[in-house]
């Protein structure tokens, strides 16, 4: 069984009045979509920045929409079978929230500057060794995909683990109390979105706000090794568990480190008892994603035997350090999102990579712009390129701001020659042929708004050629 609503419990959560309904109608799906409506589904419209949904009522109806959800001030709907509210947003949430009280089930919470999804995918895959586990999909972790990642919550669900993103304050306080996770995962404070935020201690307090949907007796779990989250020791209303690996107080520690070109090994002891975990993937940012499972897991009595299996079965999802190896070269597309701490972490990954490759693979990195770090920006693109100095052998940058990256690479020691400055990922494409040589290892690394892909995409079609 999915639904346990019909359209009064429905009106009743988002504060709606219902017109050319008896209420007594089952709802079996709410999507926000009407291309997505099929029979005795509820059609939410929604004002975006290119459509509103409200135009789109009237063809959902005719999909076999039970109703739609609508605001009050978009016109006149006639005899169209329709739930009226002040704001089909907040509307949304609420009905997630309904939706989701009728669960009874653990769900965790997780948010955080960066690592977010990879960690959410790291504890589902634990967690779904001993649980039923529904996670949240593709990037579905803000206002609207939330709502829609409960509602797809059903009997067999034995537990969910859902992101929260945000880049503003007030976002993660409506989330989690749609959410309202028993245990909430916190992975780093950073700097993304400090344009919006102020400080890093601004960016803490909006991420504490997670908090504000558990109940008294959830648990939090934090990231030890971070400085901001570690200074909250002792300080938080709940049980609280930390995890690293410099922080030899946390709760869970990684030892014994072995990082490879193809992943790596630690040791965590549980209970006292040594236990070795194995990764898939490389980077040393995901050794912290697994002791977030690892503790997440051990709240929910997940054996360490399975935790094992979880940790060594996760993969990283779409545009996240995904690499795809040709006969002449090898690209880690890593184009999702970036900042500081990702930029950090992905220069590492390639270094892994490289040296698997053999003496003659150079390192190159396409870097792009790092949005929404305000009057930071400029200096922490300059540190990144202070970073690929003497650790990249080629530099492609992408954008306006990222000319401070090849300025810093430069300042460090860079060969001038070695170091190329693009405005777009379409103009760096077109130049692929003069840059790219065989045996090269190429990470392909910005934040969501470059469209850093389009490099990706020619790297393919380059590959296909050969």
């Amino acid at each position: 069984m999915k639904w346990c609503m019909n359209i009064n419990a429905l009106a009743k959560a988002a504060n709606g009045e219902i017109r050319n309904l008896s209420g007594d109608e089952i709802v079996k799906n709410v999507v926000r979509d009407n291309r997505e409506v099929d029979e005795g589904a509820v059609f939410v419209a929604l004002r975006g920045e290119n459509n509103n949904g409200h135009r789109f009522v009237k063809d959902a109806v005719e999909r076999g929409a039970v109703c739609c959800v609508v605001e009050k001030g978009e016109g006149d709907f006639g005899s169209l079978p329709t739930v009226a509210v002040d704001d089909t947003y907040k509307a949304l949430l609420d009905i997630g929230a309904y939706y989701r009280d009728q669960f009874n089930i653990p769900i965790v919470g997780i948010t955080g500057s960066v690592g977010k999804t990879s960690t959410k995918a790291m504890i589902a895959s634990v967690m779904s060794r001993e649980y039923n586990t529904l996670k949240t999909e593709n990037n579905y972790n803000n206002e609207i995909g939330v709502p829609l990642t409960l509602f797809r919550l059903s009997d067999d669900h034995e537990a969910a683990v859902i992101e929260m993103g945000m880049n503003h304050f007030g976002e993660i306080s409506r989330l989690t109390r749609t959410v309202r996770p028993d245990t909430a995962v916190i992975t780093n404070i950073g700097i993304s979105h400090i344009e919006n935020l102020g400080s890093r201690e601004g960016i803490l307090k909006a991420k504490l706000e997670i908090l504000e949907g558990l109940p008294s007796d959830g648990t939090v779990i934090l990231n030890g090794d971070n400085d901001l989250l570690w200074s909250k020791n002792g300080e938080l209303d709940y049980e609280t568990l930390y995890y690293g690996i410099e922080n030899k107080a946390c709760d869970v520690i990684a030892t014994d480190i072995k990082l490879y070109s193809t992943g790596s090994e630690f040791t965590v002891r549980i209970d006292g008892q040594d236990y070795r975990f194995e990764i898939g993937v490389p980077g040393i940012h995901h050794i912290y994603n697994a002791l977030a499972a690892i503790l997440v897991g051990y709240r929910y009595d997940v054996r360490p035997e399975k935790m094992i299996k979880g940790v060594r079965a996760f993969e990283p999802e779409n545009n996240r350090q995904e690499t795809r190896k040709y006969d002449r070269f090898t690209v880690i597309n890593d184009c999702y999102n970036a900042c500081p701490d990702s930029m950090r972490s992905g220069i590492s990954v390639l270094e892994l990579t490289a040296s698997d490759n053999g003496k003659r693979s150079r390192k190159v990195a396409f870097l792009g712009d790092m949005l929404e770090l305000g009057d930071k920006a400029p200096k922490a693109h300059y540190d990144v390129g202070l970073m690929c100095a003497g650790k990249v052998d080629c530099l492609v940058t992408i954008g306006e701001m990222a000319e401070n990256i090849a300025r810093g690479a430069a300042d460090g020691g860079m060969n001038r020659d070695d170091i190329h400055m693009f405005g777009s990922g379409a103009e760096a494409a077109k130049k692929l042929g003069s840059i790219i040589r065989d045996g090269d290892v190429i990470w392909v690394k910005g934040s969501r708004g470059m469209r850093l892909e389009t490099i990706v995409n020619a790297l393919d079609e380059m590959a296909e050629k050969i």
